[in-house]
């Protein structure tokens, strides 16, 4: 036996401001590119750890610093498109963004131990932490704040006639 939603909850669906839910994503691309940068200019060159990079190419290393935080910036695109797939789809889409936020996060943090175990590999999974942590949060909010709830359907009127 199903219990009937209450009438408030029946009559409200989520709408969503693209434009501002695909700005904020892109600023999040911005700021999840820069946080991969940041992390890899501090573990090479205050902790001296060849994250990403053979030691004698430098403090900004060769093509995979920029292909790094190019894949964290399209990252962040595609968790701002589940972000919005999830509002247009599910009950409590930001607690589901959440899990696969968290959980993504957990498998990128994982996945620099599976080739070696060494101080490059926890210098790259705190780094893909920061990522994930910076994605997860920013989408959120801005999804949170580009989404609005509206009648789906015209209030009713109630028992008194209209004033004149």
């Amino acid at each position: 036996m199903t219990m009937p939603l209450p009438s408030h909850a029946a009559d409200r669906a989520p709408r969503v401001n693209a434009a501002r839910l695909w700005a904020g994503g892109a600023a999040t691309a911005v700021v999840a590119a820069l946080v991969a940068v940041v992390g890899i200019l501090l573990a090479r060159s205050v902790f001296d750890l060849a994250v990403l990079a053979p030691e004698g190419e430098g403090v900004w290393g060769d093509a995979d610093t920029w292909t790094y935080a190019g894949c964290a910036a399209a990252a962040a695109l595609v968790a701002t498109g589940l972000a919005h797939l999830l509002i247009l789809s599910t009950p409590s889409p930001l607690r589901f963004f959440r899990w696969v936020i968290t959980l993504a996060t957990l498998a990128a943090m994982l996945a620099p131990f599976a080739a070696e175990r060494s101080w490059e590999a926890v210098a790259t999974a705190v780094i893909n932490l920061a990522i994930g942590v910076t994605i997860g949060s920013l989408v959120s909010s801005t999804a949170r704040s580009a989404t609005t709830t509206a009648p789906t359907r015209p209030p009713q009127a109630g028992p008194y006639p209209p004033a004149a």
